[in-house]
């Protein structure tokens, strides 16, 4: 008896023993499994390639260099953008009046700066060529799924003396800020150009490029530890919640792969030049984390990865094992890191062609996003006479090829169009905009107060073709103008030397007092569409805007014809002449001077070179039938006080006789059907400027006016849109209406009396940019 009740003793020991070391097994193992989870951490890494910098109009000369930041956009500092690595691609021109060799990362605010340059002169081109790259904690994507707020600062100097590189930026200051959004889907890969032009008292460009990519950290960012109490339900809990979302972490790695190997494949056909993939090795099993199609969740209008619970048993959390989980991590980030370090040294040997291509690229997706605050439509011009007798049905309005309906002639178009816009805007205030691109926060940090442009193409009756071929403002209008045939100056039988240059000129007219300078920025955003335009800022009226239309327009022609001879004079020096186009931006009167100078005779020669006439607010029609009371009371007082003749010719008192006065008889006059592309630009909210007469259109005030006021007004429209008509056979003829947010404004006397939005066109560019980069081909 005493020999069972021992072995029973010791059978019960042997299995305590074995409990005690199967717990400690137990424990071993999760410890050991553990140290292996908290270093499954990723880290989204942001490259930026500087390429150059280049000044359009810096007005102070001196000293400056960039610098850059990154942040989530809820400002927590808790995971910061880290710089990690700096790669010099060229050797800079090192030397004291071009450029230092001191790049600088900062460690107390994580910044990275440049090195410093000095701006000396207009137009001068810095050559940066490096790249910078920021680590951001992919625990900060997995808590917050944010954005991140990529920002560029433009430092200068206080001193512009700077004697030796050790002294260099002794004391700066930030004098101006741009900054872009990465979107929560951009973060897991992108590849973008990134122009940086600051604001438009440091009208500059920094030709920048974005990649990002996931990628395995290298050192760890989570404190997440899988538990060793196994054996209690909470222990089991946490660690299915750990699992759930290494196992978020697997498929965001998945979809950063494809979406980098997509992207090598697209840059390297894009630039023709093959790249090597065949040494690494793609071996990922995605039906395993039920993620077949990382991109389709991407595309989602859910920014997170794969927040949703799987529907289905396969790719759970439960059914992966932490085994599957290394093992894919690790294959995954090898994989990313091997292929990342494979497009860092692709785009090392050809950074030029990928920076080009990239920018080609982003030229073309802005059309589509910058379409949100444009609204397209076509208009049907009259196929007769416009009178005062004719009604309404006479003036078509259609949208998108839809039938075309009867505007009645007694409606304010003014009012309809501000309408119209602010039934846009609302739609604004309700869009998710929701994409993969980067988002210039000048525009993205209040979609609200960008202006709304309502664009009306214009066709005339007599253009066989449906109405839609001729405009598709999200596709390049190439074949619009292959299909006109050659320029005037390219006749039938004759063949020019196919390397020859185009001289391509670009006239700006000011307006009423004006300055030379006053349309700079629209200059500016010619001068990055093409680069090699010659452009004149006419002086030849400055301060001389008071008299007569006749004698501001014959200083004007002198002042084109001198400047074009000597371009000529160049070209020829350097090369064969091929083509000229000659285009013209006026504002406000500054469009009269434009025409009257086109109907001097020493500009006869030149006419058949016209190409894109752009009016910013142009008083065509005069102030006949002018509805701003206060307006009308200043234009008074001016002819009584000063008796300034442009104001008399302005408001039809120069003659007694209306059939002699100056507009009448430069409606007569061909000045407009010689150029290739008219836009008319105008807004209902200027005052300034009679809306129907900024457009060229009938006004509801003269429609009801049967007398000769209005015989003489109906007389000078159909004039304008004979040649408008006949331009619009075999040219573009638009009228783009700008909507400004005036809540800005405030209540003064220039919003009183529309002085504002008058000159709105002059201190904003952003409708400059949506227009002309939405239609390339009318300004190259």
């Amino acid at each position: 008896m005493l020999g069972i009740r021992r072995l029973r003793w010791f059978m019960g020991l042997n299995q305590r023993n074995m409990s005690t070391k199967r717990l400690a097994n137990v424990e071993q193992r999760g410890s050991a499994r553990a140290n292996l989870v908290s270093t499954m951490d990723a880290v989204h890494e942001v490259a930026i390639y500087f390429h150059r910098f280049h000044n359009l109009d810096l007005f102070e000369q001196g000293w400056y260099k960039i610098k850059v930041t990154l942040r989530w956009e809820d400002d927590d500092d808790s995971y910061p953008g880290i710089p990690a690595r700096v790669v010099q691609y060229e050797a800079p021109e090192v030397g004291y009046d071009n450029l230092c060799t001191v790049w600088k990362i900062d460690d107390a605010d994580n910044s990275f700066l440049t090195p410093p340059f000095r701006i000396k002169y207009a137009r001068q081109d810095v050559n940066l060529s490096i790249m910078i790259s920021f680590y951001l904690s992919f625990a900060g994507y997995e808590a917050k799924s944010s954005a991140v707020i990529l920002k560029f600062e433009l430092m200068q100097a206080v001193t512009s003396d700077i004697r030796t590189e050790m002294q260099v930026f002794p004391d700066v200051y930030s004098a101006s800020v741009h900054e872009y959004r990465i979107p929560p889907k951009a973060l897991l890969g992108l590849h973008s150009y990134c122009p940086v032009h600051f604001d438009v008292s440091h009208a500059v460009l920094v030709d920048t490029s974005v990649h990002v990519s996931l990628q395995k950290a290298s050192y760890h960012t989570s404190r997440q530890k899988v538990p060793s109490d196994y054996g209690s339900s909470e222990g089991a809990h946490d660690e299915d919640s750990i699992k759930s979302n290494k196992v978020k972490l697997i498929k965001a790695l998945m979809a950063a792969h494809d979406i980098l190997l997509e992207d090598l494949r697209r840059i390297s056909e894009g630039i023709n030049q093959a790249i090597d993939l065949t040494e690494l090795a793609f071996t990922i099993d995605h039906t395993k984390f039920s993620i077949s199609s990382p991109l389709v969740h991407l595309d989602s209008t859910d920014s997170r990865i794969s927040q949703q619970p799987s529907t289905s048993s396969e790719g759970s959390a439960e059914s992966i094992s932490w085994d599957d989980l290394l093992n894919s991590y690790q294959s995954l980030g090898n994989q990313l890191l091997q292929m990342w370090n494979t497009f860092l040294k692709f785009h090392r040997e050809n950074k030029t062609k990928i920076l080009e291509f990239l920018r080609h690229s982003w030229a073309t997706d802005r059309r589509s996003e910058w379409s949100i605050w444009m609204v397209h439509s076509i208009v049907e011009m009259p196929h007769q006479n416009v009178s005062n007798q004719v009604e309404g049905a006479l003036m078509r309005w259609g949208m998108h090829g839809r039938s075309l309906n009867s505007r009645k002639l007694t409606d304010d178009p003014a009012q309809t169009a501000t309408m119209r816009a602010e039934l846009h805007r609302r739609g604004i205030a309700h869009m998710r905009i929701n994409n993969r691109s980067l988002q210039d926060m000048f525009i993205f940090e209040d979609p609200l107060r960008v202006p709304i442009i309502i664009i009306e193409r214009m066709t005339s009756m007599d253009r066989s073709p449906s109405l839609n071929s001729y405009f598709n403002p999200l596709e390049a209008k190439a074949n619009l103008f292959l299909e006109n045939g050659p320029r005037a100056t390219n006749k039938p039988g004759s063949s020019p030397q196919q390397n020859g240059q185009v001289l391509r000129v670009v006239v700006f007219v000011h307006g009423f007092q004006g300055h030379h300078l006053d349309l700079r920025l629209v200059r500016n955003q010619w001068l990055l569409i093409d680069p090699k335009t010659q452009f004149l800022m006419s002086e030849a009226n400055e301060d001389k805007t008071s008299g007569d239309f006749r004698e501001m327009g014959l200083r004007l022609a002198e002042e084109v014809v001198s400047f074009i001879k000597r371009k000529m004079d160049k070209v020829s020096r350097s090369g064969h002449l091929k083509d000229i186009k000659l285009s013209f931006v006026g504002h406000s009167i500054g469009n009269l001077i434009v025409r009257t100078a086109l109907a001097e005779s020493i500009m006869e020669p030149y006419l058949r070179y016209l190409y894109t006439y752009v009016s910013i607010s142009g008083p065509h029609l005069g102030y006949m039938y002018s509805s701003n009371s206060v307006f009308n009371s200043g234009l008074w007082l001016l002819k009584k006080l000063k008796d300034i003749q442009c104001i008399h010719q302005l408001t039809f008192t120069d003659d007694p006789d209306l059939e002699n006065t100056f507009i009448y008889q430069l409606s007569k006059k061909k000045t407009l059907v010689n150029f290739r592309n008219v836009i008319l630009l105008s807004s209902p909210q200027d005052g300034y400027v009679p809306y129907h007469s900024a457009r060229i259109e009938h006004c509801p005030s003269a429609s009801l006016d049967y007398s000769k006021k209005g015989k003489v007004f109906h007389e000078m429209l159909n004039n304008c849109l004979h040649q408008i008509n006949a331009l619009a056979n075999h040219g573009v003829v638009m009228r783009c209406d700008i909507n400004f947010n005036t809540s800005s404004y405030g209540t003064n006397l220039n919003t009183l009396i529309g002085r504002a939005a008058h000159i709105e066109f002059l201190e904003s560019d952003i409708f400059a940019k949506f227009i002309m980069w939405s239609f390339p081909e009318l300004f190259t």
